[in-house]
């Protein structure tokens, strides 16, 4: 079933997307426990800023760039179990739920793509999951090098 779904609208939906990330992160980075935790996920706030300025350009009339080829995924979060983010939250149970929420906005995206007719819009979605497929990547990596590695 595809459905018209206004360029306007999908890009309203994924700069809202990107805000609730910005803010995810930030209140994360709030509860950090370290230097280490607050910075990297200071760091996510600023790149998910970064999409969000990017798909301001894009309702402005700029073009959105899709990624090459397919992000890697490693499944780390297939088999973990998300904690709520508490004010004592620890950098693993936080990098869990980084990862989940990245697989999640992954999956809206490519879902949404499988949605509509529009092939600009397919693509324009197509490439903000591969965008959160590559923020999942760097929590799983960060996540195998931090708790898997010596396991």
């Amino acid at each position: 079933m595809n459905e018209t779904i206004p360029l306007d609208r999908v890009l309203d939906f994924a700069i809202e997307r990107e805000q609730e990330a910005i803010d995810f992160y930030t209140g994360l980075a709030g509860k950090a426990t370290s230097a280490e935790m607050r910075r990297v996920f200071e760091q996510f706030a600023g790149e998910e800023r970064g999409h969000k300025a990017r798909l301001q350009g894009v309702r402005a009339g700029k073009p959105m760039q899709a990624p090459v080829k397919p992000v890697m995924d490693l499944r780390i979060s297939d088999y973990v179990v998300a904690t709520e983010p508490g004010p004592d939250i620890s950098y693993q149970d936080a990098l869990i739920l980084a990862m989940k929420k990245e697989k999640a906005a992954f999956r809206l995206y490519t879902d949404m793509a499988e949605l509509v007719g529009d092939d600009e819009l397919k693509d324009l979605l197509l490439a903000l999951a591969q965008e959160e497929a590559k923020h999942k990547l760097r929590f799983e990596v960060e996540y195998d090098d931090r708790f898997l590695k010596n396991w």
